[in-house]
């Protein structure tokens, strides 16, 4: 019997990248048990992602669909978490970080009473209990923490495990069969989602980002980071300060209370390096970080920092990227 539950992250009738993560995650935490995982997703209609989750090397693939389940309102994901953690005898129910399993996961763990570990970044065996490590003030210390209750609840930072590549074998897929709505659903009514569109890459997944803070100064300056962004294909991210400002929607916040990102290189223009900031972005693989004050507390981190004016510098690094890629 598989004793692990991924709850897979759909979107846009998509399996996203943090779901491979999520799957690599289980089937460590599986090897440390002697057990497998399986993959539980929930939406409105699976029929475009199902086979993609049967390649993720699970035991089996579940599938919850509804028409009212593609709103992702936790009053109604929770109960169906629940009933198929509890049916299915899972000791471990984990998922990625997301917006989502930060509204759901909550109040799934506390219907079941179950102890919750979020945002972890590592996971081991000590001593045949499982051991995971998450960030604590803001990332400045890691915590190491053990759940005791029978069911452990777990959401993780995607960007900190190596996604699992999808294999030539199909699991088995199977439908769940659904909950009858609970009271407390007729109480909360889904009245819109407003979504970001853009043709660059999604920024939670992107190889490359561009980032600007406060010193873009306003809405029209930020121009100057998406055409750097566009010459690299890159994602553009933003500061909190950048938002609070006015100058991007906040879905482009990159921090503690924003996306948490680890690109290849990741571009900080016009950003101090505050401790929000940098709890979402220190995962780079490299930082380059463009601020005309010297003494920003960004240079600490970053790999490679210029002591420049960003409205100088951009359009020249914008200009010559275009010249070498012709």
């Amino acid at each position: 019997m598989s004793n692990v539950l991924v709850v897979a992250n759909i979107a846009d009738n998509e399996v996203k990248k943090a779901v491979l993560s999520t799957a690599a995650f289980a089937k460590t935490v599986a090897g440390f048990t002697g057990g497998t995982y399986d993959i539980l997703a929930i939406g409105a209609d699976l029929s475009g992602v199902k086979d993609q989750l049967a390649r993720l090397g699970a035991g089996k693939v579940l599938l919850a669909q509804g028409a009212d389940l593609g709103d992702a309102l936790a009053e109604r994901l929770a109960p169906i978490i629940a009933g198929v953690a509890q049916s299915g005898g899972y000791k471990v129910v984990v998922s990625a970080a997301t917006s989502i399993a930060k509204d759901v996961f909550p109040r799934f763990a506390a219907r079941i009473g179950a102890g919750m570990a979020s945002e972890v970044v590592a996971v081991s065996n000590e001593g045949g209990k499982l051991t995971y490590v998450r960030p604590m003030y803001a990332g400045n210390v890691n915590g190491a923490v053990q759940i005791d209750s029978d069911v452990q609840v777990v959401t993780i930072r995607p960007t900190e495990f190596d996604a699992i590549a999808p294999g030539a074998a199909s699991s088995a897929v199977e439908d769940v069969a659904l909950p009858a709505p609970e009271a407390v659903c007729g109480k909360v009514e889904f009245l819109g989602f407003e979504k970001s569109v853009s043709n660059r890459p999604d920024l939670a997944e992107a190889a490359i980002v561009i980032s600007g803070g406060r010193g873009v100064k306003s809405k029209e300056n930020f121009k100057l980071i998406e055409d750097l962004a566009d010459a690299l294909g890159a994602a553009v991210g933003a500061s909190r300060a950048a938002v609070d400002s006015g100058f991007i929607h906040n879905d482009f916040q990159v921090g503690q209370t924003g996306k948490i990102v680890a690109p290849d290189l990741y571009v900080a223009v016009g950003i101090s390096g505050a401790l929000q900031h940098v709890a979402g972005m220190k995962s780079s693989k490299v930082v380059v970080a463009i601020n005309k004050d010297e003494e920003a507390p960004v240079f600490q981190i970053a790999d490679y920092g210029m002591v420049a004016d960003l409205f100088k510098v951009l359009p020249e690094l914008t200009a010559e990227v275009k010249k070498i890629k012709g």
